[in-house]
């Protein structure tokens, strides 16, 4: 059996101690595709507002990391770029449902590209790519924003423990041709971009220590970075891509490909490549900066092993 195969319904899914989780992404479903678009972005502002109340260890998380990344702004500043975000954070649960539950003429229309191209370009050549993504909050429109031009690629996803939502997760990111990769599932990723295909690369989380190297991200001189992009590109010679989706002031979201970065990338060097990798996604998120995900802990793993995980974080709790 593979054990990195799809998930897939069986009527034991319909048992009544999952019947909470149908119901919800019902609602849902029903919700994004009733409402019109100005306010759904209401709504989800909104939800991020009242998240505010309830998860405070967020809010606090998102400040400190504003404050880790940006020193040189003041506490009026980092206190509305951290409402914004948090904001966005909110909205984020409904642009998710957009991207899983929208008919694709409906999210069509609301998708722009900058600097598309080069990736029809790569194509071309038979060359695979290595979409290199931050963590926006509308990181799932990205996703399916390519497939809805005509241009699938493949995602990497930790499939979730309740099998419901795991069916539904899955189902809702492999509308229009995408298709997913688990992310213990190396080789497959190698093969995707052996085979001239996209792949969505996320590599601007803390994922701890082990195959990562502590080199700057944005003011922290020593952030915890993967240095998976170096392997993936001496393994396949692949094209490398910072790509984001953000939201602009009309409710567009605009598809922009920055310029290729494999050219000059030190695959060779791990720690000149880790560099290399958080200097272009800096430059991304620095167009929308309250569009990234600062809820989580990125700065939480330190280069001193003899200090605790998360001591950046621990005077905010």
């Amino acid at each position: 059996m593979n054990k990195y195969a799809p998930p897939q319904f069986s009527i034991k899914l319909l048992h009544p101690k999952y019947w909470g989780v149908w119901f919800s992404f019902g609602v849902l479903a029903l919700f994004v595709n009733l409402l019109p678009y100005p306010l759904l972005l209401k709504s989800g502002q909104a939800l991020g507002m009242l998240g505010t109340k309830l998860a405070k260890s967020r809010v606090k998380v998102a400040k400190r990391n504003l404050e880790l990344a940006f020193p040189d702004k003041g506490q009026d500043e980092i206190a509305q770029l951290t409402e914004e975000n948090l904001k966005n954070t909110g909205l984020a649960f409904i642009e998710m449902g957009m991207t899983w539950f929208w008919p694709t003429w409906r999210l069509k229309r609301r998708i722009r590209t900058t600097n598309f191209q080069q990736a029809i370009d790569f194509e071309k050549e038979g060359r695979g790519v290595l979409l290199c993504h931050p963590h926006t909050l509308n990181l799932e429109i990205s996703a399916r924003a390519f497939a809805v031009l005509g241009y699938p690629g493949s995602g990497v996803y930790r499939p979730n423990n309740n099998p419901v939502y795991d069916l539904i997760q899955y189902w809702g990111r492999t509308h229009n041709g995408n298709t997913l990769v688990d992310r213990k599932n190396v080789k497959e990723m190698i093969r995707v971009l052996k085979r001239g295909q996209r792949l969505f690369y996320l590599g601007d989380h803390d994922y701890g220590r082990n195959k990562s190297v502590f080199v700057p991200f944005f003011a922290v001189k020593d952030a915890c970075t993967t240095t998976g992009a170096n392997m993936l590109f001496s393994l396949t010679n692949c094209a490398m891509i910072p790509v984001t989706g953000f939201r602009d002031e009309k409710g567009l979201y605009d598809l922009n490909l920055a310029d290729s970065i494999h050219e000059h990338f030190p695959k060779d060097d791990l720690a000149a490549g880790a560099t290399m990798m958080n200097e272009a996604y800096e430059k991304v998120i620095m167009r929308q900066i309250d569009q990234w995900m600062w809820v989580h802990k990125r700065y939480k793993t330190m280069a001193d092993e003899t200090l605790p995980r998360g001591l950046r974080y621990k005077s905010q709790q």
